[in-house]
């Protein structure tokens, strides 16, 4: 299988990020994959690779790009970026990507899934919450915390989480010191709460980011014990 990848641009493509998928001549199933807290990094582009060799054509946009923050990296940048961002404008600029993706040639509309990594699993939920055509979410350790409501952020994820209209997987590690084990059984349970089909995995080893080598929570086996869970409920749910 030959494997085409490229930088999308707002000038070209109407969205910025990363494309990586397999080249073909009919439409195939498709993923979005929304980046965590530390940007577009390489280590989101070796994702996207490894989705894309699964056969789902993979774009992973630059959030931070689109909201206005051109920068060669975000490591050092996110979080100050996500603390003046809205979950409404975060909501807003995956559905550029999510609309660039949905519009491709190579991409069946009606296959396409969503998954998030750390923020990018928080505001998945979200935009999964407020978009019905997902077809599947993956949740890496969605950052959550309890929080109070204000303006920026007026929903809480455990309750944008019960509306959700698709099957998800979610998966935890048991030394996230971000995301503490009370949260995640909230979320566990407002997932249940909206009658799709649940794959929760709880790993009583892994840090918040286990399965990026970048970040202080990884836990390698944690991450090779996740890869192939995840890919097989791709590929049962978008067949």
């Amino acid at each position: 299988m030959k494997i085409i990848e490229r930088r999308l641009t707002i000038e070209q493509d109407s969205v910025a990020g990363y494309l990586a998928g397999p080249e073909r001549q009919g439409r195939g199933p498709a993923l979005l994959l929304i980046h965590p807290v530390s940007g577009l990094t390489d280590y989101m582009k070796i994702e996207a690779l490894k989705f894309a060799k699964l056969g789902y054509t993979t774009v992973a946009p630059n959030l931070y790009e689109q909201l206005g923050h051109p920068a060669p990296t975000h490591i050092h940048l996110g979080r100050e970026i996500q603390a003046k961002t809205s979950d409404a404008d975060f909501v807003r600029v995956i559905g550029e990507g999510w609309r660039y993706l949905r519009s491709r040639p190579d991409v069946d509309p009606e296959r396409v899934a969503v998954g998030g990594y750390c923020m990018g699993g928080r505001i998945g939920i979200h935009f999964v919450a407020a978009t019905p055509l997902v077809r599947a979410f993956v949740g890496y350790y969605p950052t959550v915390r309890d929080e109070p409501i204000t303006e920026m952020r007026p929903r809480p994820p455990w309750e944008a989480t019960k509306v959700i209209r698709c099957p998800s997987i979610v998966l935890y590690g048991a030394d996230d010191i971000v995301t503490k084990i009370p949260i995640q059984e909230r979320m566990w349970s407002a997932f249940h709460a909206n009658g799709q089909t649940l794959e929760w995995h709880y790993f009583p080893f892994g840090g918040h980011g286990y399965v990026d080598p970048g970040a202080l929570g990884y836990h390698p086996h944690a991450a090779e014990l996740s890869w192939p869970l995840v890919a097989d409920f791709l590929a049962r749910e978008l067949g």
